[in-house]
């Protein structure tokens, strides 16, 4: 296995924790007054404390846990401490991530179609987006790496 391969996905297990505290967005309701920074754990306690479990257990598991979870899986497929049959498992996992950046961009379009006030994208949008298709490259190179033997 390429060791550049190991190393960005090593990283990842640093980039994604950053992503979920980073800003997503600015909200606010009136241009004149600041905006707020949401994040993806200011969101998940957000939805938590709204009594909205559900909603919080699935973006936790699509945010949190799927990109984890896949980024140390592939890290002992690399190491040669799990068996290489777990990736088509882990594309599943790859595109559980994808969706929750895809929801996201759908909230930002939806609050500003509807003019209720400003809602900007942040650097942690792009961050954790970043992250996710990174993570869908190393996947497909692993693939790639196994299958060539």
């Amino acid at each position: 296995m390429p060791k550049a391969l190991i190393a960005a996905n090593l990283c990842l297990l640093v980039l994604f924790p950053v992503s979920w505290m980073a800003p997503l967005m600015r909200a606010g309701l009136l241009p004149l007054f600041g905006l707020s920074e949401i994040s993806i754990l200011s969101g998940l306690a957000a939805l938590w404390d709204d009594g909205e479990y559900a909603l919080a257990a699935l973006v936790a598991v699509f945010a949190l846990v799927s990109p984890m979870v896949k980024t140390i899986v592939l890290t002992l497929i690399h190491l040669s401490r799990a068996p290489a049959r777990l990736l088509p498992a882990l594309e599943i996992a790859g595109k559980l991530a994808m969706a929750d950046v895809f929801l996201i961009a759908v909230y930002i379009t939806l609050a500003k179609g509807l003019s209720v006030g400003r809602v900007e994208t942040a650097w942690g949008l792009w961050l954790f987006t970043g992250s996710v298709l990174v993570s869908l490259g190393i996947s497909m190179l692993t693939k790639r790496a196994v299958i060539k033997g």
